[in-house]
C-alpha cells in the first residue's frame, strides 16, 4: 500500500499475468459489492469468484490491470468483447476506466461489445461517452436475472 506519508504510486497499466489472481479478484470483489444496489450482488461465493477468475478468465483472457501499489483496476477481453471491467471504489473518477476502455478500442479497432446491467445507469453513460451504443436489451438472461443492456462500438 505505499510507506505512510508518501503520496500513493502513480496508477501504471500492464497486461496481467497468473501472479495477478488474486489482486484482480480483490478488485472485482470490492468493486462489485460496492456497486449495488446499481447492480444486483454477485451469485456467486467469494472464493468460486476467486477460482473463476484463476481458472478460466486469466489463462482465457487477455487481461489488464492498472496497479498504484496494488491493483486498482481489471479488465479482461475477450474474442471482441469487453467481458470485465471493474475499478476499485476508491478509485473511480479519475480516467482508469477510460484508459481500459481505450486500450481496449485500441487493441479491437474494428470492434468491440459488452453487457452492463440496465439498473448500471453510471456504467451506460460511461460507455455511451465512449462512443458504446445500445444494440439489445433483455429482461434478465444472465445468472443474476437482472435486465441487460448489450453495447456496441462503433455502431455499424
Amino acid at each position: 500500500m505505499g510507506v505512510p506519508g508518501e503520496p500513493p504510486s502513480k496508477p501504471v497499466l500492464r497486461r496481467a499475468g497468473p501472479d495477478d489472481a488474486e489482486g484482480v479478484a480483490d478488485v472485482w470483489l470490492r468493486s462489485r459489492k460496492a456497486s449495488v444496489p446499481a447492480i444486483p450482488p454477485a451469485v456467486h461465493p467469494d472464493e468460486d469468484v476467486r477460482g473463476w477468475l484463476t481458472n478460466v478468465v486469466l489463462p482465457d483472457c487477455e487481461v489488464w490491470v492498472v496497479e498504484a501499489g496494488e491493483p486498482v483496476a481489471m479488465m479482461a477481453l475477450a474474442e471482441g468483447w469487453i467481458d470485465q471491467l471493474y475499478v476499485d471504489p476508491n478509485w473511480t473518477g479519475r480516467g482508469i476506466g477510460s484508459e481500459l476502455v481505450g486500450t481496449a478500442q485500441a487493441r479491437h479497432p474494428d470492434g468491440l461489445e459488452l453487457w452492463t446491467f440496465q439498473a448500471n445507469v453510471a456504467a451506460r453513460r460511461f460507455y455511451e461517452r465512449h462512443g458504446f451504443v445500445a444494440v439489445e436489451m433483455t429482461e434478465g438472461d444472465n445468472e443474476e436475472g437482472a435486465p441487460d443492456v448489450r453495447y456496441r462500438w462503433p455502431n455499424r
